[in-house]
């Protein structure tokens, strides 16, 4: 298992327009066969911050994930509601072990 915190900070302006896509994201997300899950969660004291919690069964899945059209399109649709470039820790599994997600 690969998971993956991705940091987001996005323009006050642009909080609707950026959930909307991110959960369009995120439901495409959790039909490929090696994402496990794929968490969208908003920050209760800051809105502007927000972090996907993407857990994939393998590293190839993340590659494979970046070539989907529906990750091209929130890609795209959301660079410009960001008021910093989203940032990402990648983390290990330790417990439980081989969850089977």
């Amino acid at each position: 298992m690969l998971i993956v915190h991705v940091h987001i900070t996005v323009k006050p302006e642009f909080a609707a327009a950026f959930e909307e896509a991110t959960v369009e994201n995120a439901r495409n997300s959790v039909q490929e066969p090696g994402i496990a899950r794929f968490d969208v969660i908003r920050q209760q004291d800051d809105p502007a911050k927000w972090v996907l919690v993407e857990v994939y069964r393998n590293v190839e899945a993340t590659a494979a994930h970046k070539e989907t059209a529906h990750y091209a399109k929130w890609r795209d649709t959301v660079a410009p509601m960001m008021a910093e470039p989203r940032s990402s820790v990648k983390f290990e599994n330790v417990f439980p072990p081989d969850s089977g997600w």
